[in-house]
């Protein structure tokens, strides 16, 4: 039966705040929270397991919660709740009326398995900006890159600001996580060209060779890569810059190399 529910004191609400604010509530349960009907259908496509949906009929009518589900073989727990609650637990100022509790992933790099023998992929080596992360989500799913692998994570991935500002993106990439001396080793393994965005040693982008399995690397702005990095890359690439300033946003960075790559494969 259906549940309804209009206090903020429910025990279900707070735990779904939990899941919205903390990172480790969301470890703990191996659960995260997933707003608005194309995000949470991305997730479904992408194959994670809906849990939990939570809506308010002022926003998103019963028949929406009918259609959203209709692809879900699993069952999943319905709650309707008040508008007033919706906005108490959704993260978004834009609000939709429905959210999902959503089974996380292990984002290990055992599990990728690339559809392609020539593959590409994009490693972000410590980004801590959910902001960058999604927009770097956002370009890897626009150029439909074979891999994004996120190098010494310092941000949890479910994380609701990631989801928001990747547009679901989360879930349409392939994504691994690891520390670096892991995916260099694994790159290697795999026998990928590692191209580096780094200053050091390096040749202007267009004039490198992406046409082989490739990963471009990109470092934090304040940064750049680290040591163990530079010391294990195939060729150093820069873009050159004609302007006054030395370095651009590592999403914008990361977009034009990787369609570069795309560009030479045609």
């Amino acid at each position: 039966m259906q549940k309804f529910i209009s206090s903020f004191q429910n025990q279900a609400i707070k735990r779904v705040l939990q899941l919205q604010e903390k990172s480790r509530a969301r470890k703990k349960e191996q659960a995260f929270v997933v707003e608005g009907q194309r995000e949470i259908s991305l997730a479904i496509k992408g194959g994670y397991e809906l849990r939990e949906l939570y809506y308010t009929a002022d926003l998103f009518p019963a028949e929406n919660v009918k259609n959203l589900l209709s692809s879900v073989s699993s069952p999943v727990a319905i709650t309707e709740i008040s508008s007033e609650v919706y906005q108490k637990i959704a993260y978004r100022g834009s609000t939709e009326g429905v959210l999902a509790v959503v089974g996380s992933r292990e984002l290990s790099l055992q599990k990728l398995t690339f559809k392609t023998k020539n593959p590409l992929i994009l490693v972000a080596e410590a980004p801590e900006k959910p902001g960058n992360i999604g927009a770097l989500l956002r370009t890897a799913d626009a150029a439909a890159v074979d891999a994004v692998l996120i190098a010494n994570p310092r941000t949890d991935l479910f994380n609701p600001n990631i989801i928001r500002s990747s547009v679901g993106c989360l879930f349409t990439n392939q994504i691994a996580t690891g520390s670096t001396s892991k995916i260099i080793a694994f790159l290697k393994e795999q026998k990928i060209a590692i191209f580096g965005a780094a200053l050091q040693a390096s040749v202007p982008y267009h004039t490198a060779n992406f046409t082989g399995r490739s990963a471009i690397v990109v470092g934090t702005e304040a940064t750049g890569l680290s040591q163990q990095w530079l010391e294990n890359t195939s060729q150093n690439i820069i873009i050159p810059m004609e302007g006054v300033i030395d370095s651009m946003n590592v999403s914008v960075a990361a977009g034009i190399l990787i369609f570069e790559a795309k560009r030479q494969r045609r």
